[in-house]
């Protein structure tokens, strides 16, 4: 006899591939009045070009979402790690997250 499943209980797949992840060192956020677009891109020291790894289109109620998961997300982390520090001004290597905002992308 099979077990009853949950209705509210959520299946996620995880491939292989997807499950290896992406580094990415660099996210350009941009939005329009439907949609918030987060492009995460790796930056190699001494390349002159760096390529977008992977692209998220989210709507803003997903992004405001996404906000909150992450604040308290890094509340849990520093609770039990300690603060995370930013990069200094004088490293020119770590990049910040940087928004693009306004107009339709």
């Amino acid at each position: 006899m099979d077990k009853p499943t949950d209705p509210n209980q959520l299946n996620i797949e995880l491939s292989e591939e997807v499950a290896q992840g992406i580094y990415s060192n660099l996210a350009v956020i941009s939005h329009s009045s439907s949609e918030f677009i987060i492009d995460f891109i790796r930056l190699m020291p001494g390349v002159p070009k760096a390529p977008v790894k992977s692209r998220i289109i989210l709507t803003p109620e997903h992004a405001k979402r996404l906000l909150a998961a992450l604040q308290e997300n890094i509340a849990r982390y520093e609770q039990q790690f300690g603060a995370i520090n930013k990069p200094s001004a004088g490293n020119t290597f770590m990049p910040p997250i940087v928004g693009f905002g306004g107009g339709e992308a």
